[in-house]
C-alpha cells in the first residue's frame, strides 16, 4: 500500500504541481491550457492541440496516496464494439504506467495513476507526453474502427 499523505504535504504538494503544470504550458506550445477544478479539490486539467486528434484534455487528481490522470479518447463505439474493445486492450500489453479502460457512458479513457511520493515535475511531463502520444498514435485506428460507416467511400 502506497504512503498516506497527510493535509500539509497534500497542500504543498498541490502548490508544486500547479508551479509544475504552469512551467511546462510556457515551454510546450501544444499545451493551449491549465486549470484547476473546483477551488475545494485537488484537481487540474491540461488540453493539448494535437494534430490526429483535434484536442486532447488530460485531468490530474491528487489523493492522499495517488495522483490519479485521466484522458477521455472517444465516445462509445457506434459499431464494431467488441473489435474496438479488443484493439484497445491489446494495445493495454505495450503500454507502462497507462491504461485503456471503459468508462461513463462506454467512453474509451486512457488512465493510470502514481503513488505521491513518485510525482515530481519530471514524472509529471513523461505522463502528459505518454497520453498525448498514445492518444496521437492510436486514435486514427479506433475511430475507425468504432465509426467505419462514417469513413466508408
Amino acid at each position: 500500500m502506497s504512503e498516506l499523505f497527510g493535509n500539509t504535504h497534500l497542500e504543498l504538494l498541490d502548490r508544486q504541481i500547479t508551479s509544475w503544470l504552469m512551467s511546462m504550458m510556457e515551454r510546450n506550445d501544444t499545451i493551449v491550457a491549465v486549470d484547476r477544478g473546483e477551488p475545494d479539490e485537488h484537481r487540474w486539467y491540461v488540453r493539448m492541440h494535437g494534430e490526429e486528434k483535434e484536442f486532447t484534455t488530460v485531468w490530474f487528481t491528487l489523493g492522499q496516496r495517488t495522483l490519479q490522470f485521466e484522458t477521455y479518447v472517444m465516445p462509445a463505439p457506434e459499431e464494431n464494439a467488441e473489435q474496438l474493445y479488443e484493439h484497445v486492450l491489446r494495445r493495454n500489453e505495450s503500454l507502462v504506467g497507462v491504461h485503456f479502460s471503459i468508462g461513463i457512458e462506454d467512453a474509451i479513457f486512457l488512465r493510470g495513476e502514481l503513488p505521491l511520493r513518485m510525482v515530481d515535475e519530471d514524472e509529471l511531463d513523461r505522463v502528459v507526453g505518454t497520453l498525448y502520444a498514445t492518444v496521437e498514435r492510436i486514435f486514427p485506428t479506433i475511430i475507425r474502427i468504432g465509426f467505419a460507416s462514417h469513413f466508408a467511400d
